[in-house]
Order: structure tokens, then sequence, then C-alpha cells
């Protein structure tokens, strides 16, 4: 079995040519998880995998990072065999904010008569979920305030970010093994995001080498980061994983 993690956009807010951040975990070459559903996501998804992601997890509802969801209805809601069955996995933090950003406009339809979530299967949680087998832990992370963006791990194989700050304690806990990490980091860092100086000072040589970042300024930026001995995800790229181990006793 082979897992890999597709960067489909890695750029920050204001990056618009680098793509809006989100990856795609994929087992045996076929997706399993999109993470993250931007402006643009779903056209590059589209661009992939010639179809609507089967399952979705969202790390924060800044609309960098979900301004796809309305596009995605839309698509859902008018072909019936896919009405109601792709999964939104998100922590229930997340759920009034998400209601408030894109699901609580009046008339979801002109036409009336349809509910927003309706289009969807909704999958609140608190520390993971189940996914065709597989355990995904939740973890929160450190952007604008607390309780409001939360990371992805799959133990064993990798780490997922999101947009934060550096989070050492939480690292240690899922970036277990092999674990590479995705991490949120530009040239330079702010109140909500991780800069090179903060990666250099809080993480140790050992987690920094697994480290791939993403979520950066511009592509100057990514090379600049690169020139520094960094693994640096571009969009389209596919960053092999480790499979992971079986399901450990105190998953679920």
């Amino acid at each position: 079995m082979s897992w890999a993690l597709h960067f489909l956009g890695t750029g920050a807010a204001h990056a618009v040519e680098l793509g809006s951040s989100s990856a795609v975990v994929e087992r045996d070459g076929e997706p399993l998880l999109l993470i993250d559903c931007g402006p643009d996501t779903l056209d590059r998804y589209h661009a992939a995998y010639g179809a609507v992601p089967s399952a979705l997890y969202i790390t924060h509802t800044h609309m960098d990072h979900v301004a796809g969801l309305e596009r995605l209805f839309f698509k859902l809601w008018f072909d019936p065999a896919r009405r109601g069955r792709v999964r939104v996995f998100l922590h229930a933090e997340l759920l009034p904010w998400l209601q408030m950003r894109v699901a609580d406009y009046p008339g979801a339809l002109a036409e009336g008569g349809a509910n927003f979530w309706e289009a969807f299967q909704l999958v609140p949680c608190t520390r993971g979920f189940w996914l065709d087998g597989c355990w995904f832990d939740v973890f929160g992370t450190r952007h604008h305030r607390p309780g409001t963006s939360f990371g992805l791990a799959l133990r064993g194989s990798f780490v997922y970010t999101g947009d934060t700050r550096p989070i050492p304690e939480i690292l240690a806990l899922h970036a277990v093994g092999d674990a590479r990490v995705a991490h949120d980091c530009g040239v330079l860092g702010n109140p909500s995001h991780t800069g090179i100086d903060d990666i250099e000072r809080e993480y140790d040589a050992a987690l920094r080498a697994r480290l791939v970042l993403y979520h950066y300024g511009s592509a100057a930026d990514g090379d600049a980061l690169a020139a520094r001995g960094y693994a640096v995800a571009r969009a389209g790229e596919r960053l092999a994983l480790a499979t992971p181990p079986p399901v450990r006793a105190d998953a679920g």
C-alpha cells in the first residue's frame, strides 16, 4: 500500500498564483481525503481527479480555506447521486464559525427549498474521526484565537498543521515515527503564522528534517526557504508518506 500527500495549492491568502493551500491524502494513487477547500481548490481537484471530493477536512474557517464550499454545495445539490454523500469533517468548535461564514446566507437556492448542509454529510468531531478504516487525529493549533484552527494527523504517516504558529509540544505528541510534517511557514512570521526564524528557534534538527513547508507568500519566498535547506511544497507535487501502522488500541 502506498500513501502520498498531494499539494493542490501552497500559497498564503494573498499568494493567489500559488493556489489556496490545500492537499489531498492519497492511498494507492486514489484520493482519500481533501484538506481545506479554498476559492480555487475544486478546479485543482477536478483537474487532478476528474471528480468532486468524497471526503473533506476543514482546518479553520478563513475564506482562503473554505470559500469553495458554496460552489461544492451547488455541484452536489444538482447531482442527486452525490447529494448528502460527501463527508465534511471538522472540529465541533468550528461549527458556529463555519455556519456563519458559508451556510447562513438566506436562501441557499434562489428557488428556495434547500438547506445548505443537506448537500453534505457533516461529521463534527473533537479528538478525531474514522475514514475508511483509518483513524485521523485532530488537534488544536495557534492561529488568531484559541479554538478556531485545528490540524490533522495520521499517526506514523503525516501531520498537516493548517495555519499556525509553532506548536512543538503538539508535534511531539503527533509527529511520531517517520511522519512527515506539512507546516505553515513564510519567510517572516506574524502573530498568526510561522516564520522561518520561528522554525529554527522552536524545533530541533531532527524534526526540522521532517518538515515540508507550505503557506508561503510567493514563489520567491519558497525559493528562499528551500535555499536554507528545507523541503518546500510546490503546487501539484506529491510527497511520499510512510504507510501508517495498524490503528492503535486507544483510537476512536
